[in-house]
């Protein structure tokens, strides 16, 4: 990180890239044939449909590289998108049916057809698969039936579903990961194995910080104005030197209050925009296999936690410090937002813990809250060291300790956080703990991105609802639908109506919102959001739609001019 601050300092002009033809070229030439963006970091997985690879790098290379039916438009519509597509559309309301024609010429970049198997490879995925991104609406399909030799698919719904047009985005190769070593938890770890956009990936060099991508040459549709895009890795200072040398023609990254100043010093030659992205910050108090599934004790422990203190922690006065997600399902950033957030919720109350705690068995000794001569201890994680769930997860450990509350914390890479540690069995509300048998910790504190946006019926089920199959009155444990782990029979109804379309959302909002906020298990910290600096050596680039950023269809008519 500091070679690349330091080469950024020091030169005027980019490093060459690598020659993209025999032909030679001029250094002007080269310069114009290439873009090259800073960001914050590289390092993957890159699967947009993994909860463990959120990110500004992984949202950027699906939309540049994957194939997608709908794309949000700058109004925040979903648009069909015909360079993949030539129509979707609901064809049968009883069954609830979509059908879905491909363009004849759409591939993949190793010359498969995209076609419906990558349909389907996805549909099953994301039904059957732990930790993915709003599983909720492909949940809800009994069949896809192939039409036209593949290029053409029906899809049928065992409910309706309007939220459909946000399903099949990023679409990925399945001929070539259906059998792969590692299955769909390896999918996109450490690379592409094929492409379907405008780009292709030429080096991707986690060493030193950079990504080249190219001009995909086998892609069917309007070729990319610009040869080469590269993502350089930096930090704030580093980033802001590059961007106004030249070196970086825009910057996408995490931003604090110091880099916010960083990029103001630039002046008016620099535009800044901020970003909201579809993810939140939030805390989940698991009422899994552990004392988290007591109310009391879950709410005793809500009312230890200064919410205030976390969200400061997290944005460091940065471009999120305005989005404090003060509602359970749309975030800041979307229409209909308003807050929901009832008074004292995420406001320490150190005597209402004491009275839940008491009621639940529990009391103060020499300092900690202790049961039967145990000490109250939960176990705490986050997705590895990633940022900023690292930093808050430590200053909860902090508030929960003070407050004699004995912590374990701990880092798993993010891909064993969601799938398995997250994703382990849960028994049924008094019952006692089932061990999984594999010797994993069970995780009842996390702090996790969650996604937001798009259809917002899709994410209230996704991360409140139960599985449409699952047994809410047995006693069995079983795999939670969410990460969260909750599943509350009685609010299933109302999130089902949002969900298939029978009772309008802001209706089923406002009745479910009171409940949701008091079981105390989903606590919204603050929606992330990504800090954009624009130079003068590039036109064609703006902030891009609502949640999706600047790496959508207009990356095609990037181009760049000389200082």
């Amino acid at each position: 990180m500091v070679l690349v601050a330091t080469l950024g300092a020091c030169t005027s002009a980019p490093p060459p890239p690598a020659p993209i033809s025999s032909t030679s070229q001029s250094p002007t030439a080269v310069a114009q044939s290439q873009i090259v963006i800073g960001v914050e970091n590289i390092v993957g997985g890159y699967n947009p449909h993994n909860l463990a690879d959120q990110s500004t790098i992984t949202t950027a290379l699906s939309q540049l590289l994957l194939p997608s039916v709908f794309r949000r438009a700058p109004d925040g519509q979903y648009k069909l998108d015909s360079t993949l597509m030539r129509s979707a559309g609901v064809t049968s309301q009883n069954p609830f049916t979509v059908t879905y024609e491909i363009r004849q010429d759409a591939s993949w970049s190793d010359g498969a057809p995209i076609a419906v198997e990558d349909f389907t490879f996805l549909r099953d995925a994301m039904r059957d698969q732990p930790g993915v991104v709003e599983p909720a609406g492909y949940r809800l399909i009994s069949d896809i039936q192939p039409r036209e030799g593949g290029k053409g698919l029906a899809v049928t719904f065992s409910k309706p579903y309007p939220g459909w047009q946000t399903l099949f985005s990023d679409l990925l190769p399945s001929h070539l990961l259906k059998d792969a070593p590692g299955g769909w938890q390896g999918a996109l770890a450490t690379s592409f194995p094929a492409y379907g956009g405008a780009f292709s990936i030429k080096q991707l060099d986690n060493a030193r910080g950079e990504i080249i991508l190219e001009r995909n040459e086998r892609y069917w549709d309007k070729p990319a104005a610009i040869d080469q895009i590269v993502l350089r890795r930096a930090d704030q200072p580093g980033l802001r030197t590059a961007l106004a040398s030249g070196n970086d023609q825009f910057v996408l990254s995490r931003t604090d209050s110091t880099g916010i100043n960083l990029f103001h010093q630039l002046g008016n030659s620099v535009q800044l925009h901020t970003i909201p992205v579809a993810r939140m910050a939030d805390v989940l108090l698991r009422p899994a296999n552990g004392v988290l599934a007591n109310d009391d004790v879950r709410a005793g422990i809500a009312a230890l936690i200064d919410r205030s203190k976390l969200i400061d922690e997290g944005t460091s006065g940065g471009p999120s410090s305005s989005l404090r997600a003060d509602a359970q399902v749309i975030p800041p950033s979307e229409p209909g937002y308003a807050a929901t957030i009832p008074s004292g919720v995420g406001v320490p109350d150190p005597a209402k813990a004491e009275q839940l705690l008491n009621h639940a068995g529990y009391t103060k000794q020499a300092g900690s809250w202790r049961k039967d001569g145990k000490q109250l201890s939960l176990v705490l994680a986050s997705p590895g060291q990633t940022e900023p769930y690292a930093s808050i997860l430590k200053a909860l450990a902090g508030q929960l300790t003070t407050a004699g509350v004995q912590v374990s914390t701990i880092n798993p890479q993010p891909r064993d956080l969601f799938s398995t540690l997250l994703a382990m069995p849960v028994s049924r509300a008094g019952q006692p703990a089932v061990p999984d048998g594999s010797g994993s910790v069970g995780v009842d504190i996390a702090v996790v991105p969650l996604p937001v946006g798009g259809d917002a019926a899709s994410v209230l089920a996704s991360t409140f609802g139960c599985r449409p199959e699952q047994d809410t009155t047995g006693t069995a444990p079983v795999v939670p639908a969410n990460p969260a782990a909750i599943c509350d029979p009685s609010a299933q109804p109302t999130i089902d109506a949002a969900l298939t379309g029978s009772k309008p959302l802001d209706t089923s909002l406002a009745e479910l919102e009171p409940k949701l906020w008091a079981q105390h298990v989903v606590l919204p910290l603050y929606q992330l959001a990504d800090t954009m600096a624009v130079g003068p050596t590039i036109s064609g680039v703006t902030p891009g739609p609502p949640l999706v950023g600047p790496f959508g269809s207009t990356a095609v008519d990037w181009t760049r001019g000389v200082k």
